[in-house]
């Protein structure tokens, strides 16, 4: 015998129309309700086939209002290329939007009334609880939380291999500048510089790990670190940098303080942005329009209620100049 959704609400103790809503993953519907829906349903054998998805008209691509500063545009681009792709051909609309969690994220997201959100980068957790709570088809890129689907690159193996491969080049005093660690694929990336050098044998030096002091620009906080580094007794003969845009800046800084790189001192970065490669810049390429079809797939999946995983993506070491002896 078939179960109604009436049934199925009666047994759930909400309305119909809070079912229907659970049901289609649209707004109005609480997670913890939500929950209980589905798993009434599994438990009475609601036929979820029944259920045709509306398609998705608006697809919000979220991001926070930093990443809309120069240093993370040409990432961030990329990435919503990669997304538009999948969208245009199927007649979605791809809303880009930066929140500014100054003001009610609540209200900037409910007014964009999109049918399901791409959150991309760093979001601060009350924000992602806030976007998460609207019901709506969720993805995560370049981040990741609990109970979300996630679409990152392999961060914590692109800066082992590329600490690894300095290492095989000679290079003893391998540094890591650091930028916020509040954002995941940064953490990863720490984290993979510091396992090459523990499956090295090295002991890390924490006067060669320095984090970009928080409320200084970019130019700014390089400018910090360098200084600690050079006027030390022994500064780096390796730096690497937490993405390109970073890694960029420590180059115009070396060679404006006629210090030759890679000679004196080596620059790497991660992410191969297109200036990266007219630099001359050592880095991890990241496929970051992949990033976006990835993310877009996860969603439409999501919207047609089928299961869906973290997707990781790898990444290679391209070896340019910069560190080249």
């Amino acid at each position: 015998m078939t179960i109604s959704m009436r049934a199925l609400a009666a047994a759930v103790g909400v309305s119909v129309g809070t079912v229907s809503r659970a049901l289609k993953h649209q707004g109005g519907v609480s997670p913890e309700t939500r929950q209980r829906v589905f798993q009434q349903a599994a438990a009475l054998g609601y036929d979820l086939g029944r259920l045709e998805p509306a398609p998705l008209r608006k697809v919000l691509f979220l991001l926070h209002s930093q990443h809309t500063r120069s240093s993370a545009v040409p990432f961030y681009s990329a990435v919503e290329q990669g997304a538009r792709d999948v969208c245009t051909p199927m007649g979605i609309e791809l809303q880009p939007f930066a929140v500014k969690p100054s003001s009610s994220i609540r209200r900037q997201l409910l007014l964009q009334e999109a049918d399901a959100i791409l959150a991309v980068g760093f979001l601060e957790p009350e924000t992602l609880a806030i976007a998460q709570a609207l019901g709506k088809p969720m993805t995560l890129i370049d981040s990741s939380a609990p109970g979300l689907p996630s679409v990152n690159p392999d961060n914590l193996a692109g800066t082992q291999a590329l600490t690894a491969q300095l290492l095989a080049q000679g290079y003893q005093r391998i540094a890591f500048l650091c930028g916020s660690l509040a954002h995941y694929s940064i953490r990863l990336r720490e984290r993979g510089y510091r396992q090459a050098l523990f499956n090295a044998g090295r002991l890390a030096d924490p006067a060669l790990e320095r984090l970009i002091p928080p409320g200084l620009d970019l130019a700014a906080g390089v400018q910090h670190v360098l200084r600690q580094w050079l006027a030390g007794i022994n500064p780096p003969d390796a730096i690497i940098a937490y993405n390109d845009a970073c890694a960029l800046e420590v180059l115009r800084q070396l060679r404006s303080h006629g210090i030759r790189v890679p000679q004196q001192i080596a620059v790497a970065g991660f992410d191969n942005i297109p200036s990266a490669a007219d630099a001359g810049l050592t880095t991890v390429a990241v496929d970051q329009a992949a990033l976006g079809i990835s993310g877009m797939r996860q969603l439409l999946e999501l919207a047609r209620h089928q299961a869906t995983r973290d997707s990781l993506h790898a990444v290679r070491v391209l070896q340019r100049a910069s560190t080249s002896r």
